[in-house]
């Protein structure tokens, strides 16, 4: 599909962004070396983090905060976690992995590419069925619920199920629900969460299976209703250091992410924050 396509080049250029960021001297210097800035000049080397896509509006606005707070820099290349993760493996220069579900982390973790005794968990999620905000769709999500009949000839936006984050708790409850089946050929499969939240934001979709935080994110869509916990693995976003990470700011900004600042602006988002 060509919305795919598109979709994948500007994951691709945000993450070629990121990289450069981290890696390419401020325009200026030429080939002499900087004398080292002081801190809280603004002037650092920015924090380099890989984040799962249904984090952007929350931790955009994190970054924002710490940057006035501090006068240092975030840069967030925001994906899949699967694709981040692949990234990280591949050598990409991040120093904080934000992962929206535990099995990214846990790969990265084995692989000795976290550092060690910096991994804890940061947030809690929901999984929710959305639809354009200007439609109605009665439905009550229970074992066996019609979806298949609801949605017709539309479809259903999810994150790619074999490598998004997203689309691995949408399979789950959908298998748990005993409803996968009938669903599958509607399912319309993007490379994040951002995107699938996008299809139905602009009608190019019937529902959605996205984070509750998504859908508070984007006043042109509502919320059907809520998947059973009970349906699919619990929502968790583990945070860790990058071990190849030599910047000094970076364990700096992942403890801001727990700071009262933080913490207001991801529960005003609708996260949940969790015990370390």
């Amino acid at each position: 599909m060509k919305i795919e396509a598109a979709q994948r080049q500007l994951v691709s250029l945000a993450l070629a962004v990121a990289f450069a960021a981290a890696v390419l001297p401020s325009a200026g210097q030429g080939e002499t070396p900087a004398a080292a800035p002081e801190p809280g000049t603004g002037t650092e080397t920015p924090v380099v983090v890989f984040a799962a896509a249904s984090l952007k509006t929350a931790l955009d606005a994190v970054a924002a905060a710490w940057k006035i707070n501090t006068g240092k820099t975030a840069s967030i290349a925001y994906a899949s976690s699967g694709t981040l993760a692949k990234q990280i493996e591949q050598g990409a220069p991040a120093d904080i992995f934000i992962s929206a579900d535990l099995q990214w982390m846990e790969t990265l973790e084995k692989a000795k590419l976290i550092r060690a005794g910096t991994r804890r968990r940061l947030l809690g999620n929901k999984l929710v069925l959305i639809e354009p905000s200007d439609a109605d769709t009665k439905l009550e999500i229970v074992k066996g619920f019609d979806l298949a009949a609801a949605t017709g000839d539309g479809k259903i936006a999810v994150c790619a199920l074999d490598l998004g984050t997203g689309g691995i708790y949408a399979k789950e409850a959908l298998e748990s629900l005993g409803i996968f089946a009938s669903v599958e050929p509607k399912l319309a499969q993007v490379d994040t969460i951002r995107n699938a939240l996008s299809l139905v934001s602009r009608g190019e979709a019937k529902f959605g299976i996205v984070f509750a935080t998504d859908a508070k994110a984007d006043p042109k869509v509502k919320v059907v209703g809520t998947f059973p916990a009970s349906s699919h693995s619990p929502i968790v976003y583990p945070i860790a250091l990058v071990e190849a990470s030599v910047n000094p700011d970076a364990a700096l900004f992942m403890s801001y992410l727990t700071s009262q600042a933080a913490t207001k602006i991801f529960t005003g988002q609708g996260f949940e924050m969790l015990p370390k």
